[in-house]
């Protein structure tokens, strides 16, 4: 009994990845599971699975697209972001890109410098949003 415990905890422990401050990766990653940044990532963050988590202290930086079901963010991201499912962000984060969310919580003092949308529920989470061109928009306020 006590063995299989063991087992179980060493198993999960697996699913946890964490790039360390002063770590810097250039290019696109792919992750599984759960990814504790401190240090910083030059490239996409792309998450395999509903169930896989970001998380960004206030040490970690990304310069790039962040795509990912679930993130809780502490620290500086430089480009668009999508979480689709919920989205964390504390006191320290800052995001200088557009936003795009399912459900949000925004801590006081975080920055979004950027435009910030909610994804519909029916939307798939794994496709990206429709564009839309700005004289769609326009065709839509004016009337007939």
């Amino acid at each position: 009994m006590l063995n299989r415990k063991r087992n179980e905890r060493n198993n999960a422990s697996h699913e946890t990845s964490l790039i360390a401050r002063g770590t810097v990766i250039r290019g696109d990653l792919r992750f599984s599971g759960a990814l504790h940044l401190d240090g910083r990532i030059e490239g996409t963050v792309f998450a395999e699975g509903e169930d896989a988590m970001l998380t960004l202290s206030e040490h970690g930086q990304v310069q790039g697209e962040i795509r990912v079901p679930h993130a809780v963010i502490n620290g500086h991201v430089t480009g668009d972001v999508h979480i689709s499912a919920r989205l964390e962000l504390a006191a320290q984060a800052r995001i200088d890109g557009d936003l795009r969310y399912h459900t949000l919580e925004m801590a006081a003092g975080a920055q979004v410098n950027g435009r910030i949308s909610r994804q519909a529920e029916d939307s798939p989470r794994e496709l990206p949003a429709p564009e839309v061109a700005a004289t769609d928009l326009l065709d839509d306020a004016m009337p007939a």
